[in-house]
């Protein structure tokens, strides 16, 4: 969600400087309902930006001391790109992600730069439950604590921040609506909808499992639902914002990736007539569509073993099949010397079996074209290759 360019140890000492004597302060020298008095535990939501990695918005703790003037946040998306083999530890779910601390101005002052705005809700706490929070936070931000596996829609920086928020709280009741309907994929296209490009590559990786109905509490892996789903508790005081929504230039659509595979099929079809009429045999396009379709299949077929959830069951791997890639090579000497082989046959049936799967999965926008298009290429052997012959073999 958010990755804070903060040097490591710096928050470190700013937070035992400033967090943890306030904390020994109200232990010593001061009774623990006065100290708590002066403790203001907030939520932040924070609006999307115009970076992918932005899209979906970002959540973070305020704790502001006004005995001891100290004003932090603290969010649980503080990640690397420097760990080992960063690339592939993420597409295999395996990106570590650190609970991180800094001063409200500068965390204000990154969103203020990109435009972001920043909602504040304040809870109603009782000081007991204040200084348990307060507490879990310092345990949480030792070192052997402050590191979580990052998991998107189970165990992400909004989940953890309301789970360390409401853990202290007893008979936190969420005013859930019990018409609500939706999936992990409805709910992040709420907030890609006007970048094509980004949710064409969220569908095209994420499985089946990403369209099974959710509740409306699994739905708060999203910081805007969790700030809605926690003003149903009677636990919010106020509501402001620090940084107020700004007017924002929705960015146009151009080239979709619905545009380019109409576009696709319209060629194949149209090569597709003209090499049926003329009896020609066009083995480079097929060469030129399976062989994309293939490499993308490796893709797919690594996702298999990937620890994201709803990633490991994808029907789409039907289209973009790594098998187009492994058996490429014998099919088109097949089709070169004019034989329909098994090879041309299960991808044949593998294409059907995808467009059945559309039924079932949502697509990436524009797959089931791409599906199409190869379907109508292996239709179109069957019908030159092996019409031809099952004619001949059922003459007398």
């Amino acid at each position: 969600m958010k990755r804070f360019k903060i040097h490591f140890w710096g928050l470190l000492l700013l937070f035992c400087a400033c967090f943890l004597p306030s904390m020994k302060a109200a232990e010593t020298t001061v009774s623990q309902s006065d100290s708590m008095d002066s403790v203001d535990i907030s939520l932040l939501t924070c609006g999307p930006g115009s970076e992918v990695w932005s899209l979906y918005g970002h959540t973070a703790i305020r704790i502001e001391d006004h005995r001891n003037g100290t004003d932090l946040a603290v969010n649980y998306g503080v990640f690397s790109f420097h760990q080992p083999y960063f690339i592939l530890r993420f597409v295999f779910g395996l990106t570590d992600y650190e609970m991180g601390v800094c001063p409200m101005d500068i965390f204000l002052e990154e969103y203020r730069e990109e435009g972001r705005w920043v909602r504040q809700q304040r809870l109603r706490l009782t000081p007991t439950e204040k200084e348990q929070i307060l507490q879990a936070l310092t345990t949480n931000y030792m070192p052997a604590n402050r590191t979580y596996r990052y998991n998107y829609f189970y165990d992400n920086c909004t989940t953890r921040a309301r789970d360390m928020l409401l853990a202290p709280v007893k008979g936190v009741r969420f005013q859930y609506n019990p018409h609500f309907k939706s999936s992990y994929r409805e709910e992040i296209h709420h907030w890609n909808e006007y970048q094509r490009w980004a949710r064409f590559g969220n569908d095209l990786l994420l499985g089946i499992g990403a369209d099974r109905p959710i509740t409306q509490r699994e739905a708060e892996f999203l910081p805007d639902n969790l700030s809605r789903d926690i003003a149903t508790t009677g636990l919010v005081d106020s509501t402001f914002y620090v940084l107020p929504p700004q007017a924002q230039i929705l960015p146009s659509e151009g080239i979709t990736p619905r545009t380019i595979a109409i576009a696709l099929l319209a060629v194949v079809v149209i090569l597709s007539v003209i090499e049926y009429r003329k009896k020609k045999n066009f083995w480079v396009l097929d060469l030129l569509l399976f062989l994309p379709a293939g490499l993308a299949g490796i893709i797919l077929t690594a996702m298999i073993f990937s620890e994201h959830p709803t990633v490991s069951l994808n029907l789409q791997i039907l289209t973009l099949n790594p098998l187009f890639l492994f058996f490429l090579w014998p099919a088109m000497k097949e089709s070169r010397r004019h034989v329909f082989g098994w090879p041309w046959k299960v991808w044949t049936v593998c294409l059907i079996l995808a467009l059945i799967g559309a039924l079932f999965q949502s697509y990436a926008e524009g797959m089931v074209f791409v599906a199409l298009s190869l379907l109508i290429r292996a239709a179109l052997k069957w019908i030159r290759l092996q019409g031809p012959s099952l004619v001949a073999a059922r003459r007398p």
